[in-house]
């Protein structure tokens, strides 16, 4: 009686592009915690929405503005800063999930 074990392997070594069932073992190993890393930043970017939601309601209660761009310009330093060019791009996403387009 055959346990699988085999075609386990190859198909384990073919869904993930490596040639090896070791380096298809690290990468199935490597993807299980980028999709655990990709969880909680999505529940991050949630919190994030939500504490944004809580200044843009207060701002607008106290007669202000939805927006602040000269605190929007503030983010989109720090993570240029941090992550280069690329990390613009991702403070504008979050900064239209927060806020919605402006």
């Amino acid at each position: 009686m055959s346990t699988g074990t085999a075609t386990e392997a190859t198909r384990t070594v073919t869904d993930t592009g490596a040639r090896t069932d070791e380096a298809a073992g690290v990468i199935t190993g490597a993807r299980e915690r980028i999709d655990d890393l990709d969880g909680r930043i999505i529940g991050l970017v949630q919190e994030r929405m939500a504490v944004s939601a809580v200044i843009q309601r207060e701002r607008i209660a106290s007669g202000g503005r939805r927006v602040s761009l000269s605190r929007e310009m503030e983010i989109l330093g720090h993570y240029r800063k941090q992550l280069g060019k690329p990390g613009t791009a991702l403070a504008m996403t979050l900064l239209e999930l927060c806020r919605g387009r402006v």
